[in-house]
């Protein structure tokens, strides 16, 4: 068998009034209460012994500029997860990271159908030790990208544009 884990949460709509005190009116249900315009995107995302998300809808969908969105998250997980396979392979390659920081976009277009994402590109900034070979500093990140589980399980390309630089 081959090797498995499981992750997962629990999402919970919140903008029907669910978590609102006792003593306060829910939403009013009547003709036209729930349209396009007027349900309100916010989300709860909970995890076992981990804080929860409080999330909305991107604010181009009528969602809370406050909040994390699936957008958001999705360069999130897309940069967190190269970044920890890098530092994972530096390790490994024996380079010492000293600093890591990264800027990703991503596009959403409708191209062709629905909405999707249509490319994103992360930007490395990784400082190492004085005296590292920053070439192979550098290639190091074609073999994270290759290892990264979430950027190997989406259906458009991730570019890495990334600067190394001696600390």
């Amino acid at each position: 068998m081959s090797e498995q884990h499981r992750f997962e949460c629990h999402l919970r709509w919140t903008g029907a009034g669910a978590n609102a005190p006792l003593n306060e009116p829910g939403p009013v249900i009547g003709a036209n209460a729930f349209t396009y315009d007027s349900y309100s995107r916010d989300l709860r995302v909970s995890f076992i012994d981990k804080p929860a998300l409080e999330m909305s809808g991107a604010p181009a969908f009528k969602g809370d500029l406050m909040r994390h969105n699936p957008e958001d998250l999705m360069m999130a997980a897309l940069s967190a997860c190269h970044a920890l396979t890098y530092l994972a392979v530096a390790a490994r390659s024996r380079i010492e990271v000293l600093a890591y920081e990264d800027r990703a976009t991503g596009i959403l277009a409708k191209i062709d159908g629905p909405m999707r994402f249509t490319e994103a590109t992360l930007h490395p900034r990784v400082t190492v030790k004085a005296g590292t070979d920053l070439a192979r500093a550098k290639e190091l990140h074609a073999k994270a990208h290759q290892n990264c589980f979430i950027a190997q399980s989406v259906n458009f390309p991730v570019h890495i544009e990334p600067v190394i630089i001696e600390g």
